[in-house]
């Protein structure tokens, strides 16, 4: 069972990890700042900071449950300015959106619970206690 906590960390933590870079991109920034984002030649760099940081932490179980937070401060505003399906009229758009938005609706739901209940028994966080009580 220590396994599943640890396939789901590394699952959960990809998508965070590896988009993470291209948030550092022009193309990102401006798509962004097309979409109404404030300040996106610094939100989005910073975003980028955040899902890096988070999905690190996630993925390794290293102050995961910080990681997890990082990642919830990542996902709602990412979520409510990118996804923002309600203000748009082509039927496809708003099919799309409205995916999208969903998709980090559950994504921020799988960060809360990691928030809750930390990062397993296979991780850097359980080494830590494991040691803590030697």
């Amino acid at each position: 069972m220590k396994f599943i906590a640890l396939a789901g960390r590394i699952l959960f933590s990809l998508i965070f990890v590896m988009s993470a870079p291209g948030l550092f991109s022009k193309q990102s920034i401006g798509y962004a700042a097309s979409q109404g984002t404030p300040i996106a030649n610094i939100a989005v760099p910073f975003a980028g900071v955040l899902a890096l940081l988070g999905g690190l932490s996630v993925l390794f179980g290293f102050k995961a449950r910080w990681g997890a937070w990082l990642l919830v401060l990542f996902l709602v505003p990412v979520s409510l300015i990118m996804h923002r399906f309600w203000g748009l009229s082509d039927p496809q758009a708003v099919m799309m959106q409205k995916i999208n938005f969903m998709k980090s609706v559950s994504m921020t739901g799988g960060a809360l619970l990691i928030a809750y209940f930390g990062s397993g028994p296979l991780s850097v966080d359980a080494l830590f206690r494991k040691a803590k009580k030697a």
